[in-house]
């Protein structure tokens, strides 16, 4: 039995924006996702034992996803025989926290490890990869450098066939945050699609994708100075964008709105929007704690984790 995982996600720059070539911050959570994988009898294909805790609706919601993303990983890997893939871990599966890309990076390796492929992170990025453009239409490749890699990254999506790039940011310690479950699930092949479609039919969007540019790059050094009020501020901002793009929505300036009362550095939608997450910053425990209740209060649930 081959056995993997990969790291949940979050973003905290660069939603949407880094589908068009501008670079951005994601970073891995402390939870992961498993996955067993065993060679059984029958013919080419797969059984699913998914024993991951999930927003209610999000898997069947994603079903479809899921089946495109599994099938093409066995075919990318050339896995001829029939598999079980037993998935589990402490990531619950929900919109925005890249639980398909955890997902796709835990059976890559999975599948590496049954049958001995020798595959390194490089080429198990490769795979989760061709599995999420098989599961979610056009993704910038942001999701499972995350999932696969951990750590503060600052990513830059290839466009006109350009490899991805990618390198660490290094922090010294682990910082404390709250994601808010909205308690929806979007799509994220349509929320991509709806963005371009707004961003070639209105020509004033393209100045949100420069106001984005400017606002990274501060977020860049304040990360690096681990000056987490700035960040949150820049946060903030971010969040701004994101709503004059159509991806934000009631539920989730909700949560904003409980955790910025709760003294969050900030707080902003984190993934594909409409839905799924909100990513609040409370370093120290006290905060996030503090925050956490404030959320739970509005009758939304909360994660408490670190990124980094």
């Amino acid at each position: 039995m081959g056995k993997g995982k990969g790291f949940g996600k979050t973003i905290l720059f660069g939603e949407h924006f880094v589908v068009f070539g501008l670079e951005g911050i994601p970073c891995a959570l402390g939870q992961v996702t498993t996955a067993e994988v065993i060679k059984i009898a029958g013919k080419k294909g797969y059984e699913l034992v998914d024993n991951r805790q999930a927003t209610p609706g999000y898997k069947e919601e994603k079903k479809g996803e899921y089946e495109a993303l599994i099938n093409r990983i066995l075919e990318y890997l050339k896995i001829n025989d029939r598999v079980r893939i037993t998935l589990g871990g402490d990531l619950v599966a929900a919109s925005g926290i890249g639980a398909s890309a955890a997902c796709a990076v835990a059976i890559a390796r999975a599948i590496n490890e049954e049958y001995k492929l020798g595959l390194d992170d490089v080429e198990i990025n490769k795979a989760a990869f061709e599995g999420e453009t098989a599961g979610a239409g056009t993704p910038s490749g942001i999701d499972n450098t995350a999932a696969t890699f951990g750590g503060f990254l600052l990513f830059k999506k290839g466009i006109a066939g350009a490899g991805n790039k990618f390198e660490f940011l290094k922090v010294k310690k682990p910082v404390e945050i709250v994601l808010g479950n909205s308690g929806k699930t979007a799509l994220t092949k349509d929320v991509v699609a709806d963005v371009k479609k707004l961003k070639e039919t209105n020509p004033k969007i393209n100045s949100l994708f420069n106001d984005y540019e400017v606002l990274e790059k501060e977020a860049v050094e304040a990360i690096k100075n681990e000056n987490w009020k700035k960040v949150g501020a820049l946060m903030d901002k971010n969040q701004e964008l994101l709503a004059k793009l159509t991806v934000s929505g009631k539920e989730i300036e909700e949560i904003i709105a409980a955790a910025r009362d709760a003294g969050a550095y900030g707080a902003k939608l984190t993934g594909t929007g409409r839905g799924g997450l909100v990513i609040c910053l409370t370093p120290g425990k006290e905060l996030r704690d503090r925050v956490a209740k404030a959320i739970e209060k509005k009758g939304y649930k909360t994660i408490k984790t670190v990124v980094g």
